[in-house]
């Protein structure tokens, strides 16, 4: 079995690739299986979040890709900033994990946001898609964290 124990912070070739949902990329150990079918295992520092493009590598020299699994999201569009806004601050409120781009809101699905998010004006579509939620106002690019360094899971 690879054993996978660090993130690469400089992208190496990747020899393999590993597609994983949002809840198996916040897990630091994690039985896997690469996209190929071979076993491996996550043995990564606690705290860290792999993101989609992520190179993560074993003591062996072995690297691998991490790809963001698609999940069943509920995606919610706008094109009025102001609507858009209003409903981030909703489900913020509501402490969903939110994926925010241009004139889109992402969340897990969730037939009860859903009715809320259109009552608020916006179109909401289900679909499976990789899911790539902010992680925080506190953290860096891979931890979610308050102020003080305690890393909490999405």
């Amino acid at each position: 079995m690879i054993r996978f124990t660090r993130r690469l912070d400089t992208p190496a070739p990747p020899t393999h690739t590993l597609t994983l949902t949002l809840e198996q990329r916040v897990r630091s150990r994690l039985r896997v299986t690469l996209d190929d079918g071979s076993p491996a295992g996550l043995f990564m520092e606690r705290g860290h979040i792999l993101r989609d493009g992520d190179c993560i590598a074993g003591d062996d020299g072995v690297v691998a890709e991490v790809r963001a699994a698609a999940e069943t999201v509920s995606t919610a569009r706008c094109d009025d900033p102001l609507h858009l806004a209003r409903a981030c601050y909703h489900l913020g409120n509501r402490h969903v994990p939110l994926q925010i781009g241009p004139g889109l809101v992402r969340y897990r699905h969730d037939h009860v946001l859903d009715a809320m998010v259109r009552g608020l004006g916006l179109s909401v579509t289900v679909e499976r898609e990789p899911f790539e939620p902010e992680w925080g106002a506190y953290s860096d690019a891979q931890t979610q964290g308050d102020a003080h360094g305690h890393h909490y899971p999405v």
